[in-house]
C-alpha cells in the first residue's frame, strides 16, 4: 500500500508541474514523465491494475457515445485507408526484426514480438511462449508507447496548431444523473461482458460496443464528463511510467536505447504512410496521423478525444492494427523463424 501511495503521489506531482509550466496534456504526460524519472532513480513503484483497467473503460464509453447512425454508415468509406493497416504492420515487421536482431543482438522471438505494434500484454504472452525475453519486450513496448504519446502532442501543436488545453468534455455537474448512470453501466457492464467472452482489449472495446449500442438506440446522448477523462489520462500515464520500475543501467543502455531508436524508425514509417494518404486525399491529415501512429490504443483515444479528431476513424484503424497483429503475429513468426543451426 505504501508503494502504491508513493506512486500516485509521484504521478500527481507530475500533473502539478505540467500545470504550473503550462505544458501540453498535463494529466497524461505529467504522470508519464514523473513516474519515468522516479523509476530511473530507483524508486519502487506500483499501480492498481484493476483500477487502471477501469479507467480505460471510460475511454471506451467516450468513443461509443459518439456513434450515430450517420457515423456508422460513413465508416464504410474508411476501406481505402483500412486496407493500408496490414501493409504498414508488414512494413514494421520487415524493418523491425532485422533492426533488433542484427543491430542489437536480440534473439528472433524477442526481435519479432518487440517489433510488432500490438498490445503490451498480447506481445508479452506470445513472446514468452516463443522463448523471448519478457523483460526486454516489456521495456521495448513501454518505450514505444511513451515516445509516440509524448511526440504526438508536440507535433499536433507545432504543425497543426491544435489546442490541447480545451476540456475533453462537459463538467460532471452539467450532465443528467441518468446519463451518468448509463455511462457506468456501459463502462463496467461492457468491460465484464467482453472479458467473459475473451475479447481482446476488453476494458476499452467492451464499453465502446455497449455505449455505441446505447447511443444508436438514442439512450446515451452525452460523453463522459471532463473529470472522468482527466482521471483516465492520469491512470494511463501512471501505468506507462511505472513500466520502467526496477529498470537497471544495463537495460537502459541496451533495451531502452534499442527501443528508442526503433521509435524513430516507427515515426518515419508513420510519416511515409500519412504523407501518401494525404497526397491521394484519402483522409484528413490529423486523423490519419492519429490513426497510423503505432501507439497504445488507449493513449491514441485520449489524443483523438482532446484534439477533436474523428474518434471512430482513429479507433477503427487501431482496432484493425491490433487484430492484424494478434491474428497474424503467431503465424508469421512460425513461417519466418530461422531454422535451427546444426
Amino acid at each position: 500500500m505504501i508503494r502504491i501511495a508513493i506512486t500516485h503521489a509521484i504521478a500527481a506531482t507530475g500533473v502539478a508541474v505540467f500545470l504550473v509550466l503550462s505544458l501540453p496534456l498535463p494529466w497524461l504526460l505529467g504522470p508519464i514523465f514523473a513516474c519515468l524519472i522516479a523509476a530511473l532513480a530507483g524508486v519502487p513503484m506500483r499501480g492498481i491494475p484493476v483500477l487502471n483497467n477501469a479507467m480505460r473503460s471510460i475511454l471506451g464509453v467516450a468513443v461509443g457515445a459518439t456513434f450515430t447512425t450517420a457515423l456508422v454508415i460513413t465508416m464504410a468509406s474508411m476501406w481505402s485507408t483500412l486496407i493500408l493497416v496490414p501493409v504498414m504492420v508488414a512494413a514494421i515487421g520487415l524493418v523491425g526484426v532485422p533492426y533488433f536482431q542484427r543491430l542489437w543482438g536480440f534473439d528472433f522471438a524477442t526481435s519479432y514480438y518487440g517489433a510488432m505494434p500490438g498490445g503490451l500484454q498480447d506481445m508479452l504472452i506470445f513472446g514468452e511462449e516463443a522463448g523471448g525475453n519478457v523483460r526486454a519486450l516489456s521495456l521495448i513496448h513501454a518505450t514505444r508507447v511513451m515516445v509516440i504519446v509524448v511526440a504526438l502532442p508536440f507535433i499536433l501543436q507545432g504543425y497543426w496548431g491544435v489546442d490541447l488545453s480545451n476540456p475533453p468534455g462537459a463538467p460532471a455537474a452539467s450532465l443528467p444523473l441518468a446519463q451518468m448512470a448509463l455511462m457506468v453501466v456501459a463502462g463496467l457492464g461492457g468491460w465484464q461482458i467482453a472479458k467473459r467472452v475473451g475479447l481482446f482489449g476488453a476494458s476499452i472495446l467492451g464499453p465502446m460496443i455497449l455505449a455505441g449500442i446505447f447511443a444508436l438506440a438514442g439512450l446515451l446522448q452525452h460523453r463522459p464528463p471532463a473529470e472522468a477523462i482527466w482521471a483516465a489520462q492520469f491512470f494511463i500515464g501512471l501505468t506507462v511510467g511505472t513500466k520502467y520500475a526496477g529498470v537497471t543501467a544495463k537495460e537502459v543502455r541496451h533495451d531502452v536505447s534499442a527501443a528508442f531508436g526503433f521509435c524513430i524508425v516507427l515515426l518515419i514509417l508513420s510519416a511515409i504512410f500519412v504523407e501518401a494518404i494525404h497526397l491521394f486525399s484519402l483522409a484528413p491529415p490529423m486523423e490519419t496521423l492519429l490513426a497510423f501512429a503505432p501507439g497504445g490504443q488507449a493513449e491514441m483515444a485520449v489524443l483523438a478525444l482532446i484534439a477533436g479528431a474523428d474518434l471512430a476513424f482513429v479507433i477503427a484503424h487501431h482496432v484493425l492494427r491490433i487484430v492484424v497483429v494478434i491474428l497474424g503475429a503467431p503465424i508469421a513468426a512460425r513461417l519466418f523463424k530461422p531454422a535451427p543451426k546444426g
